[in-house]
């Protein structure tokens, strides 16, 4: 590509504001700033936090890369102070004034926008960030949606929008989605909160806002590659006729030790060190690394289970407890039944932030017990770990079909039902599966036995292709490469 029409290109990104939804745009806004784009993040300073380091050792390089801050304004949405982020939140009450002070960075934003030199070429944003449709369309740029999930997500949601079906069956009955390559049967229950609204009105008004804003889109971004899905993402081309690049998986773009170990860095009682130093005392393939994502709500009886079943596999293990619904009553059982003393040597517990990428791409990991948020599955997929699958919500069972049932990389421990936020205590005790459920999980992805090599072939294969897409005439490479020039074309246009 001609480096002058390059200088002159400049990508705005918007995440939102949420770990699982920062940390992908942040690697690909490094992705594009390592083809000599420049590239601008907007966020707020509380989320700065987390890729802040990194961002500077990309500037320090010479990455033609800035990052502008615009103050979160919760006092004014009626959100506490330090209040910036989804995991913040310190009621799900609060939701809504979470969403109306994302409606009040519209006029700041805009201001930036209007200062930078060189003018924005697009902005880049997460969809649920509605008011940048608005920013879009008065600044006459073109709005790339970045999708933090996948084109089998994006056509099942699209095509059970289309039929309705869902509506025919109850909140309990199962439905198969559609005009699928695969087929693909989910509980109505399953499905992510869209397709099955609660009583707050004004909560789902705004759901049906970020939906409508959609339509205003250039086009769609998304972290996954075309060889893990081919089939999902031509239907879906075909039947929207929408733009859409497969760019991932972006994390790959970690390829340096530091960048892996602080990706999202915070607080945490173990530091990258240590468990590097203790997986390394274990043979290849046996240590199952449990991490069930930034927004977990489990309940402490259901963790409790999770717990036992780790200790009941007699494998070695990782757990990382961090979120968590009542975490001191979890702590509290942690100590009163002597689970960590029992377990030390053979376990380790992590609170807080854990270098999941750093963990994961270490050679004596062998499965990932996980929440299937779209991040950690496709990390899983990455680094060639088998999945046991532990979805809750949004569109994490969704990624669990992926994982089981399209690539036959993992294995379900038989959670039944989405838990909302608020939702909580609704099953009984809150336990779903049993510390069995857990253990038998973990029995059949590791181990001896034909079925278990194959799936670990399966995970190997798609390692590779991951691998392979993001390296130069890879699929995912060739598509970053489309979307340059695509907004190359779009700015001469304006110009012309």
């Amino acid at each position: 590509m001609d480096s002058t029409s390059l200088r002159n290109l400049h990508f705005v990104f918007i995440p939102f504001m949420a770990p699982g939804h920062i940390l992908p745009m942040v690697d690909m806004a490094k992705l594009l700033a390592k083809r000599h784009v420049k590239v601008t993040i907007i966020t707020t300073p509380l989320n700065l936090i987390p890729f802040k380091a990194s961002i500077e050792r990309e500037i320090e390089s010479g990455s033609p890369i800035q990052l502008l801050l615009v103050k979160f304004p919760n006092v004014e949405a009626g959100l506490p102070e330090g209040c910036e982020s989804v995991e913040t939140i310190p009621s799900m009450d609060l939701k809504l004034n979470f969403f109306h002070a994302l409606d009040l960075m519209q006029k700041p934003i805009e201001e930036l926008l209007e200062k930078l030199n060189p003018s924005p070429s697009c902005i880049i944003s997460d969809k649920n960030i509605a008011c940048v449709a608005d920013i879009a369309a008065k600044l006459k740029l073109p709005r790339i949606i970045f999708d933090g999930t996948n084109c089998f997500n994006l056509l099942c949601n699209h095509n059970l929008y289309v039929s309705k079906v869902y509506e025919t069956v109850s909140y309990s009955d199962s439905l198969v989605i559609p005009g699928l390559p695969h087929r693909i049967e989910m509980k109505k229950s399953q499905l992510p909160v869209i397709f099955t609204p609660g009583p707050d009105q004004e909560l789902n008004a705004v759901r049906v806002r970020i939906r409508e804003s959609e339509g205003a889109k250039y086009g769609i971004l998304v972290n996954s590659f075309e060889e893990l899905e081919a089939e999902y993402v031509k239907e879906y081309q075909r039947v929207t006729g929408h733009k859409i690049w497969c760019v991932g998986p972006v994390s790959m773009t970690n390829k340096d030790e530091l960048d892996k170990a602080q990706r999202g860095n915070k607080n945490s009682n173990v530091d990258e060190s240590q468990c590097v130093k203790w997986l390394d005392s274990w043979p290849p393939s046996s240590v199952v690394y449990a991490c069930l994502g930034s927004l977990n709500r489990v309940t402490p009886a259901q963790l409790k289970e999770i717990g036992l079943g780790l200790e009941a596999a007699k494998r070695p293990f990782i757990w990382v407890l961090r979120g968590a619904y009542k975490r001191d009553e979890l702590e509290k059982w942690i100590v009163e039944d002597g689970f960590e003393e029992r377990v030390k040597g053979r376990g380790i517990l992590i609170r807080g932030w854990a270098p999941q990428v750093l963990i994961l791409s270490h050679k004596s990991v062998g499965a990932f017990l996980t929440h299937c948020g779209w991040n950690s599955t496709l990390e899983g997929i990455c680094a060639g770990v088998p999945l046991i699958t532990f979805p809750m919500f949004a569109d994490q069972f969704y990624n669990e079909k992926v994982a089981v049932q399209v690539i036959e990389t993992g294995v379900r421990v038989g959670v039944e039902n989405s838990v909302h936020f608020g939702d909580e205590d609704k099953f009984g005790d809150g336990v779903q599966v049993t510390r069995d459920n857990v253990k038998d999980a973990i029995k059949e992805v590791m181990g001896d036995g034909v079925e278990k090599e194959k799936r670990r072939e399966r995970a190997r294969k798609f390692e590779d292709l991951a691998k392979k897409s993001i390296e130069e005439g890879g699929s995912s490479y060739c598509n970053m490469s489309l979307l340059i020039e695509d907004i190359m074309h779009v700015q001469g246009l304006n110009q012309s």
